[in-house]
């Protein structure tokens, strides 16, 4: 057969080898006929609706068809273009992913190319027209006539195939091109973390991110890599990077269990997404983690992988690397731990923040003995270990939760551990805080916020409390953390009100005043000022010392006018107050904004007889080395005040407790003093108050600066201080130890009750409440303690099960109601156990002792104090 030159092909029409006869196909013969014009042939064809005449060129044996070899060699020119432009992107994509990417990427492109030229040559085949019906071979009849519908579906379906193969060439090209190199993800060293310690060592806190030290192969225990290796990869050893197996039955057992309930990644891959890939959950970043785990078990041995594996994984609470991991949790390097340990750790990687130790040591323990059990699946202990390893206890070296109200004094201890020592590694801090008071503190006002908060439309509170020489022994910077970091002891600006006269008369007193000046209390005009009294009402002629604690404004501003602003200013700075302080006449009565911890400092001033106290937080700060990285120096001799006008000022501030605006604020048999601060409509309302060892500064307002009930400086900031001084003073005289909650630990009585001299209520009880058992019918009420039932009283019967519990024997109750006892339980006493748990209220009855305990639940959110934020 001759074929036809393309061009000719092109020249005559949609015609297809199909469309031609066997016979002209099998046997040459001679040159064929130009094909009949289709058009004239239509013209010259009598019309019959119902059918379609045949062409009587078609059925000729001579007629040919373009040959296709021809259509194919076009469609090989066109792939040979498609293969050239592929190369380029190959080429690309080689130089930035290696060797091994050029390799893949050649043969994808090469591949790509032959699919192409083949695809091509099928396409460029084309079906006969619709109206020139080719007979069947070896029959007499013709086939029914293709529509145009029926010529389209081919070539559409390989078009769509085409630009699929394209596509996916490009994705994967797309994602060798952008492939990371292995370790390119590196820890950020300044994030270090921050060990806090109480001002007696307790550890109480932790900040930050543990690095711990690198781990190396003659430090790793083998227990420890048996624990990991059995959890999460047992195929370590035998795949090569990717396990295609364990990635089936991941599969089959997410399908079969309807959701994700395992995962298919190695160790390897585990460690290079660590170390050179984001977090994302994408389809490209899980393709380059594939890659890449490929190419690190072609340069790395295992033993180095699984190095670098666990000094990367997060293991929870801050901790990255098994090593930080182990310091953190058990106070030990890596090389140290023990089977349950390492077991416990390993377990944690899966979710570490889920099942950190410190939060959720049940759900830790229960993880840690399934890897146990999996190491006896694995060969790697046996039985009798993994039961042994199971019945050892665990001891946490780290407390379970930072307590939450401690976290505004962690703000600032933070900022001053970054000032005093700017390093990057882990560090531990002692601090200043009292975890005693500091709990007291919250309690407090927690509790004065509660009962009068909403009625007096106080919303917020603040509390500093400060030793003589400067030192922050609590801190309260707002009403809850977790709701507001805002911490209103140190940040918040708000103006004091008369609380800043103290530097008005303390000026006053070195110029020559006394207690004794009388001055008139008198309608007064400075320039344009004119000063009111809180009543709108003038006493007349007024001693100093009655003006100061009766908080009269117009005496305050006449003696500033005389000794002058300037030299009020100078006083304030003296005292420690850094705020703007602008030269008005006002700022006699406190129109300055100003900290609670800048006038407590002030005050403190006064206390210890010296100008240019400063506060802190941090005693000393210890890195990896013997040397501490910082420790407080001696504090430099500041300028005493002068001895006269120092004693008239403490007499002055006395005199508000005794008889002034700050009477609320009297403590039995301890000498108190202090000033009352209240803004105009109610917005703020102050005291700070000195007891022989103490300052204690209060603030109580809201944030949006809304009017309070008629809230006054010697209303509820003056009985926070009472309640506070009341409390604290009797456990720094006893040096009482408070109870911990998340340690359940019960609080020791103020008399702890010896075993009952008549144990006529002995045994195991009936819960009706938390406050309320019964003893073989006899029903009693536990001293102090107001019941909650529910889910804390079945968790308190829980606790008392098959427990003896011993009562004092109940006075003679009144008719109808329950006696009140004090009950022990292995020697703790069991109303105290209840409270530090969260497990009631202190009622009005409650010892000082089980309403510490109540504080200390209030403040580490135990129990009922959960859900009551």
């Amino acid at each position: 057969m001759t074929s036809t030159p393309p061009d000719d092909a092109d020249r005559k029409g949609p015609t297809t080898v199909q469309d031609t006869p066997a016979s002209a196909r099998q046997a040459p013969g001679p040159e064929p006929k130009p094909a009949p014009d289709m058009a004239a042939m239509a013209a010259s064809a009598p019309a019959e609706p119902s059918r379609t005449t045949p062409s009587p060129a078609a059925t000729q044996p001579g007629a040919t068809e373009p040959d296709p070899r021809a259509a194919a060699g076009e469609a090989v020119a066109a792939a040979r273009v498609l293969a050239r432009q592929l190369g380029i992107l190959a080429a690309g994509a080689a130089r930035s992913g290696g060797r091994r990417g050029r390799s893949v990427m050649g043969r994808l492109a090469a591949g790509s190319a032959a699919a192409g030229a083949t695809l091509a040559a099928r396409l460029r085949t084309k079906p006969a027209p619709a109206d020139v019906p080719t007979p069947r071979s070896g029959t007499g009849s013709a086939p029914p006539p293709a529509t145009g519908r029926r010529r389209q579906v081919p070539f559409a379906v390989g078009m769509a195939c085409a630009v699929t193969a394209f596509a996916i060439a490009g994705y994967l090209l797309w994602i060798l091109a952008t492939l990371p190199p292995l370790g390119g993800v590196v820890t950020e060293n300044e994030r270090r973390a921050i060990t806090v310690e109480a001002d007696d060592g307790r550890v109480f806190a932790t900040r930050g991110v543990f690095q711990g030290q690198k781990l190396v192969a003659a430090d790793l225990p083998p227990h420890l890599a048996q624990a990991i290796i059995a959890i999460e990869d047992r195929r370590f050893y035998s795949h090569w990077g990717v396990d295609p197996r364990g990635l089936a039955r991941a599969i089959w057992r997410n399908l079969s269990s309807g959701g994700v309930r395992e995962g298919a990644s190695t160790i390897t891959q585990q460690y290079v997404r660590l170390t050179s890939l984001t977090q994302e959950k994408t389809l490209r970043r899980k393709l380059q983690e594939a890659i890449l785990a490929l190419r690190a078990e072609s340069q790395m041995t295992k033993q180095e992988i699984l190095l670098g594996y666990l000094n990367t994984a997060y293991f929870g609470a801050g901790a990255y690397g098994v090593d930080a991991a182990a310091r953190r949790y058990f106070g030990k390097p890596a090389k140290t731990l023990t089977l349950p340990e390492s077991a416990m750790l390993a377990g944690l990687v899966r979710a570490p923040s889920q099942l950190s130790p410190t939060r959720n040591f049940g759900g830790a323990k229960e993880r840690a003995d399934v890897v146990l059990q999996t190491m006896v699946e694995t060969g790697a202990i046996t039985t009798a270990e993994a039961d042994k390893a199971r019945a050892e206890t665990i001891t946490l070296r780290t407390p379970p939760e930072t307590p939450p109200g401690t976290n505004f004094f962690l703000d600032v201890v933070a900022a001053d551990a970054k000032r005093l020592a700017d390093t990057t590694g882990d560090v531990t801090v002692r601090t200043t805080l009292n975890l005693d008071l500091q709990s007291l503190a919250e309690g407090i006002v927690a509790r004065r916020l509660d009962a009068e908060g909403v009625k007096k439309k106080a919303s917020q509170a603040a509390m500093v409390v400060m030793s003589k020489d400067g030192a922050i022994l609590a801190m309260v910077g707002g009403r809850d953390y977790e709701e507001s970091q805002f911490n209103r002891a140190t940040q918040a600006k708000r103006q004091p009100g008369s609380l800043f006269k103290l530097f008005v008369y303390l000026t006053a007193y070195e110029k020559g005043y006394t207690p004794e000046t009388v001055l008139v209390d008198r309608p007064i005009q400075i320039g344009e000022w004119e000063p009111q009294n809180s009543n709108n009402r003038f006493r007349g002629a007024v001693p100093l010392r009655s003006a100061f604690a009766l908080s009269i404004n117009t005496i305050a501003a006449q003696i500033a006018d005389e000794v002058g602003i300037p030299a009020v200013i100078e006083t304030a700075r003296q005292l420690g107050v850094q705020s703007d302080l602008p030269n008005l006449p006002s700022l006699a009565l406190g129109s300055a904004e100003v900290t609670l911890l800048e006038m407590t400092r002030a005050y403190t001033g006064v206390l210890a007889n010296r100008t240019g106290l400063e506060s802190f937080g941090v005693h000393a700060i210890r890195g990896g080395t013997p040397q501490p990285l910082y420790l407080r120096p001696e504090p430099k001799a500041g300028v005493p005040l002068p001895g006269e006008s120092r004693t008239m000022m403490l007499d002055s501030l006395q005199a508000v407790v005794d008889g002034g605006t700050g009477k609320a604020a009297r403590v039995a048999n301890i000498p108190v003093g202090g000033k009352t601060g209240t803004t105009q409509d109610y917005r703020d309302a102050w005291f700070v108050g000195l007891t022989p060892d103490l300052v204690v500064g209060v603030w109580v307002g809201n944030d949006d600066n809304t009017s309070m009930n008629k809230v006054s400086g010697g209303d509820l900031p003056a009985a926070i201080f009472r309640d506070f001084v009341e409390r604290a003073s009797a456990q720094m005289a006893k040096a009482r130890k408070r109870p911990s909650a998340a340690r359940a630990q019960p609080a020791p009585a103020a008399a702890p009750p010896s075993t009952p001299a008549s144990a006529d209520l002995r045994g195991v009880p009936e819960v009706i409440d938390t406050g309320t058992l019964a003893f073989r019918g006899r029903v009693v009420r536990l001293l102090g303690v107001e019941g909650e039932g529910g889910a804390l009283a079945r968790q308190l019967a829980r606790y008392l099960r098959r427990r003896e519990v011993t009562c004092a024997a109940p006075p003679e109750p009144a008719a109808g109601t329950p006696g009140t006892v004090r009950c022990q339980i292995d020697g703790d006493d069991l109303a105290s156990l209840i409270l530090a748990a969260g497990g009631g209220r202190a009622g009005e009855d409650a010892p000082a002792d089980l309403l510490a305990a109540e504080e200390q639940a209030r403040s580490e959110r135990a129990g009922l104090w959960r859900r009551e934020r």
